[in-house]
């Protein structure tokens, strides 16, 4: 379905009113007036959200963008509190931001089954019981629920993978997510063929880790060309970069300092993050070429790793140098 990947949403949420206490009296023949057993109203319903690590959208909250909770019910006579409201829960993909509409965060959900109460519901309101004292003993008195506002809340996704692929369009890196993944992104001889992000589990023996194929970026990115930097901000969070440059290109070193550029003019910060470069397509050239651009980035300091998605050159170690980076930051 077009669409489908939905990473930005505003929703409205409202948490549920309290109940209003009861104004009752019980008659009994020697007290004239009866004696006050008016119940509290019910607590209004919560608005909880919580991490749901198999959603990766928000495509479910497209068609449901208003949230109520339940209020709570009245008191009843014979100091019966009214039921409270139900809660209103929403879940939320793992690396989703929560704002409001003043841009402050208000909660991060960064683990599965993480939960967090957004809005609590109004208290219910004392019956006329509570206001029985030697004073005024017949309080003809209750109070009213509180009530709650709604709220317009803004819901971000930054996709929590540990490798973000980053690279031009046709580098590659659709058909490297499948060929170490069993993901099956869509694969084509013709620029943005993912338009958007999408995601792979690498096995290494008992334990996994997550591979996010970002959507091509190109030069000028930061000025709209392309796809701009629609799903730039998904790297964010990412443990490792890599770099994916295909050997096809003959200017393999120009992509490379586009790519980083690209990345500065975005968020200066991500050019701090640990990456790997990798050089696609490597079946397609020849043992010296090969050697003149490792020398080359192995100069400005750059891991190398030359693969290739059909005749599986390097692909088991780049699984084992991605994981060993991972398992040292995962460490930090």
């Amino acid at each position: 379905m077009k669409n489908n990947f939905i990473d930005f949403i505003k929703i409205y949420c409202k948490s549920g009113d309290g109940g209003k206490g009861c104004i009752h009296f019980h008659k009994k023949k020697y007290i004239k007036k009866g004696i006050p057993d008016g119940g509290s109203g019910g607590k209004g319903g919560n608005i909880i959200i919580r991490g749901n690590s198999n959603i990766h959208t928000f495509i479910h909250l497209k068609y449901n963008k208003h949230w109520i909770a339940g209020s709570g019910n009245p008191g009843k006579k014979n100091n019966i509190t009214g039921k409270n409201g139900k809660n209103l829960l929403i879940e939320v993909p793992i690396g989703t931001i929560i704002k409001n509409i003043n841009d402050t965060i208000l909660v991060e959900i960064i683990k599965n089954d993480q939960k967090k109460i957004l809005f609590k519901g109004g208290k219910g309101g004392k019956g006329n019981i509570f206001f029985k004292n030697p004073k005024y003993r017949f309080p003809f008195y209750a109070q009213s629920g509180i009530k709650t506002t709604g709220n317009w809340i803004f819901l971000e996704l930054k996709i929590l993978a540990d490798v973000g692929l980053i690279g031009f369009p046709n580098s590659g890196k659709s058909t490297l997510l499948s060929i170490i993944t069993k993901a099956k992104p869509k694969i084509g001889n013709f620029p943005f063929t993912t338009k958007i992000p999408n995601l792979g589990i690498v096995k290494m023996n008992y334990d996994t880790f997550l591979v996010a194929d970002i959507p091509g970026i190109i030069e000028k990115a930061s000025q709209g060309k392309g796809l701009g930097y629609t799903f730039l901000r998904h790297i964010e969070r990412n443990l490792v970069l890599l770099f994916l440059i295909s050997s096809e290109k003959k200017n393999n070193k120009m992509e490379y300092f586009i790519l980083l550029n690209e990345l500065k003019q975005f968020n200066r910060k991500l050019l701090n993050k640990k990456r790997l470069l990798v050089i696609s397509k490597s079946d397609l050239i020849d043992n010296e070429i090969k050697k003149n651009i490792k020398n080359f980035f192995l100069k400005l300091g750059e891991n190398i790793i030359f693969v290739s998605s059909f005749t599986k050159e390097g692909i088991s170690q780049l699984k084992n140098k991605l994981w060993d980076l991972i398992q040292e930051l995962r460490v930090k």
